[in-house]
């Protein structure tokens, strides 16, 4: 018999308040800004829990970018690196979950003799 495991954790939303609500359009800044302050060294959150209001918001943003044929859903996508989740709720902000972060490194080039 085969399980279903889901690996996606979903916020208690009667627990966790929205981070913040977003007037008439999207706010890439306040995003970033949600990120960062949700990253600790070396981790950053896995998970961008957007409610209806902000998915659509997301979905025009994006369109408005990449024109409205290429973003019909935002169905297993990624913004700004966090898996973008659509909770049942009207409006709702916040991350969740956890990743490692990677660091971009300089290339180490040994001298020839």
């Amino acid at each position: 018999m085969k399980q279903a495991i889901n690996s996606t954790t979903y916020p208690d939303l009667y627990a966790h308040a929205t981070a913040f609500r977003m007037e008439k359009t999207w706010d890439t800044f306040a995003i970033a800004r949600l990120i960062r302050d949700r990253s600790e060294t070396g981790k950053t959150p896995a998970f961008l829990y957007l409610g209806r209001e902000e998915s659509e918001l997301l979905r025009q943003h994006l369109s408005e970018a990449f024109g409205e044929e290429s973003v019909t859903t935002l169905h297993e996508s990624y913004y700004m690196g966090l898996k973008i989740i659509t909770v049942d709720q009207e409006s709702y902000i916040s991350t969740g979950g956890s990743k490692q972060s990677r660091t971009i490194q300089a290339p180490s080039y040994s001298a020839a003799s």
